[in-house]
């Protein structure tokens, strides 16, 4: 008989009751480590290449198109292409504990490099998006031993930047480079000679390279324990020194085993992807999920979810591969939308799942009215090895929160000092820095100076996030004790955009917060105060930002002069002021249409949800009330940020 979870030792034929908080209580009574039937991601996709060797593990489609013919890999030949990727990272002396890095789209050579690189070290998935001199960042702070990289081809330039960097370098053993027969200088025969290097570093052809190693077992007769480091990722804004965190191998086993538990996903379950491997939620939430568990990844071109072809498809890609849940970042689903559905059978999903920002509730609850689909929202992030918190599809649902954590995860609501250290537990729908624990939070980061205010206590997390738990135990998000910028899903540090302002001569003060987008979840938006007799209008100092920082994202979409620059108590700037006035911005612009306009709009704090939008109106009749409350929510219920109206 088939085990329903591939992943669970005690679960059977019949998956467990977690409708409730006491249900779930009941089934956490099994110590999380007897139910676990995988020590490392490698076993665990074993685990999901036993169920089936012939099923395909990843469908790639050059060009997210429907219509085209896919290349399948199946779970036999996937797990047999990873070991033989690990056996030849072995082989260039990648040990337990040495880092491989890899700069590569959604190739299959990407997937085999990040779970081969966790069989024989430890993998290190980069953006290749970022600038030369963040990669450099990343990978000389994992003291990188092998890079794996693409070669030249049409339309990147990955590596170009390669080669700019390899210089900078020094623990660089060995250059791995897929597509790159044509620049290759070594064979499998030279790659003993592959050390802490005298000279130029040797290029080996992947595919070439892999070929020639062992598919059946690890050569290295490595027995991967479940606490040993699995993965570094970089996270905390890339406009800023990046943070590496640790993931051991049972960290990255809990999220696929937990997720499986949740979803429950069907034998051969297919899951259209376009996320990016250096996310947790690309590599673990949809890749080891969906592997491990014995489904099948739709590959939606090597640029994913970039491609303008997987939006505009969308639909008739659901009609062709019939995944169950359409999961994506807030960008996608809200893309998604746009799409006429133009008869696509679009039958066989039963939910949608998303994360990474908040989903604007207006998006939610047009999925849910329109197809008749239940949102699950997640919460989680690259500390916590991805999803944390979650709606469950048995449980009652209420869009805007992120649900309830996760069978054996915990999470608090705590007062902390200015240290980040806990003072207090928050009562319920008191609003307070959210703390988790739990089989997927890290250990800390691989800097140790990058550990200091990361917990409130010993293990369990600061998550930079400001929330709520309501009588029901739900988790609700209400606002960022942190500065960051999400744009996206792509976090953004406004410390080096406001350095840049300050170089300019007439910038007394500056400061840059995230402002509500319907599409993006944030914008960056900058606010300055000029000094004392000085002139500069806003556009030359967004050029002057510009010409200065190489992360166009980082860019200010605005700029606004303000005098005097909202402050507090003890002389810094009050950024949830600015927020406020970025938000309220926004929606003027918005409503600025409307037949009746708005006596006022602001924005502010809200004992409940946070911050919220507040849109008045005065010497409106009854009866006109209804059509101007419509319009007010076509065109503010997209944003993030909550809203009300008054008409009094």
């Amino acid at each position: 008989m088939r085990r329903l979870h591939l992943l669970d030792r005690l679960i059977g034929s019949q998956w467990p009751d977690l409708s409730t908080a006491e249900a779930v209580a009941e089934f956490e009574r099994a110590p999380f480590a007897s139910r676990v039937a995988a020590r490392s991601t490698w076993e665990a996709l074993r685990l999901g290449a036993a169920d089936d060797p012939s099923r395909p593990a990843l469908r790639l489609l050059a060009n997210a198109d429907p219509d085209e013919t896919p290349v399948d890999i199946s779970h036999g030949d996937f797990i047999a292409r990873t070991t033989q990727t690990a056996n030849a990272l072995h082989a260039l002396g990648v040990r337990p504990g040495d880092a491989t890095s890899f700069l590569l789209p959604l190739l299959p050579q990407a997937f085999y490099t990040l779970f081969g690189a966790e069989a024989a070290g430890i993998a290190n998935p980069v953006n290749p998006l970022l600038e030369p001199h963040q990669l450099v960042e990343i990978l000389r702070a994992a003291r990188t031993r092998v890079l794996v990289a693409l070669g030249p081809a049409p339309g990147s330039d990955i590596w170009e930047k390669v080669q700019r960097i390899l210089p900078e370098l020094p623990d660089l053993a060995a250059l791995v480079v897929v597509g790159g027969a044509g620049v290759a200088t070594a064979g499998p025969e030279d790659a003993a000679r592959a050390r802490p290097r005298e000279g130029p570093v040797p290029i080996f052809d992947f595919d070439t390279l892999v070929a020639a190693q062992a598919a059946d077992r690890l050569v290295s007769g490595r027995d991967i324990g479940p606490d040993e480091i699995a993965g570094y990722f970089h996270t905390g804004g890339t406009t800023g020194t990046p943070k590496l965190v640790r993931h051991t191998h049972a960290n990255q086993v809990s999220q696929a085993w937990v997720l499986g538990l949740i979803l429950r996903p069907e034998p051969g379950e297919q899951v259209l992807f376009g996320l990016p491997l250096f996310h947790v939620g690309g590599s673990l939430s949809q890749s080891l999920t969906t592997l491990a568990n014995g489904g099948t990844l739709v590959v939606l071109s090597p640029a994913g979810w970039r491609n303008p072809a997987a939006v505009r498809n969308v639909w008739r890609l659901v009609e062709r591969y019939r995944p169950r849940t359409f999961t994506g970042v807030p960008t996608v689903l809200t893309a998604a939308l746009s799409v006429p559905v133009a008869g696509a059978d679009i039958g066989s999903l039963r939910q949608v799942t998303g994360g990474g920002s908040a989903i604007p509730v207006a998006v939610a609850n047009t999925y849910t009215e329109r197809f008749g689909l239940p949102v699950l929202e997640v919460y989680g992030m690259t500390e916590t090895s991805s999803v944390h918190t979650m709606s469950y599809p048995e449980r009652p649902i209420r869009i805007g929160a992120v649900g309830y954590p996760l069978p054996y995860a915990r999470v608090r609501v705590v007062r902390v000092d200015s240290d980040g250290r806990w003072l207090a537990d928050c009562g319920p729908d008191e609003i307070g820095v959210i703390a988790m624990a739990g089989p997927g939070v890290f250990g800390g980061y691989l800097n140790p100076v990058h550990n200091r205010g990361a917990f409130v206590e010993p293990g369990w997390v600061n998550s930079g996030d400001l929330g709520r738990l309501d009588a029901d135990g739900r988790l609700w998000i209400t606002g960022r004790a942190k500065d960051l910028v999400i744009r996206g899903g792509h976090n953004i540090d406004p410390q080096p955009i406001e350095e840049i302002l300050y170089t300019h001569p007439a910038v007394g003060l500056a400061a840059m917060v995230g402002r509500p987008d319907a599409y993006a979840g944030e914008l960056p938006v900058a606010y300055v105060q000029l000094k004392p007799g000085a002139s500069a209008d806003p556009g030359e100092l967004i050029d002057w930002v510009r010409d200065r920082t190489p992360e166009r994202a980082a860019v200010p979409v605005a700029l606004h002069l303000i005098d005097p620059m909202p402050l507090t108590g003890v002389g810094k700037v009050f950024k949830p002021a600015l927020r406020w006035d970025a938000a309220a911005r926004v929606a003027r612009g918005l409503l600025a249409d409307l037949p009746t306009p708005a006596a006022d709009v602001s924005a502010g704090a809200h004992p409940v949800h946070g911050s919220l939008i507040s849109v008045s109106f005065a010497g409106v009749a009854p009866a006109e009330r209804e059509a101007l409350g419509r319009a007010v929510v076509e065109r503010l219920g997209p944003l993030p940020m909550r809203h009300a109206i008054d008409w009094t």
